[in-house]
């Protein structure tokens, strides 16, 4: 027995085919019109850094930094 003619199955049908159609028609209008991909891309920015904070000292200031502190702990 088959259940194509019946509501339920012509519902399933209907289903299949939005969840098929849906994807397939939108990837197409993206993939074709590449003004479209570039606003969409511009609605959200994909990679946001923080601001830039205070850099840490470099080697040659930190080994200027233990000498003295070596100096201070000596006295």
């Amino acid at each position: 027995m088959s259940a194509l003619g019946t509501p339920k199955g012509l519902l399933e049908i209907a289903k299949f085919a939005l969840y098929v159609t849906i994807p397939a028609t939108l990837t197409y209008a993206v993939a074709t019109d590449s003004g479209t991909l570039h606003k969409l891309m511009g609605l959200r920015p994909y990679v946001v850094y923080p601001p830039e904070g205070p850099r840490p000292p470099s080697p040659e200031e930190l080994r200027e930094m233990a000498r003295e502190m070596a100096k201070k702990g000596q006295k």
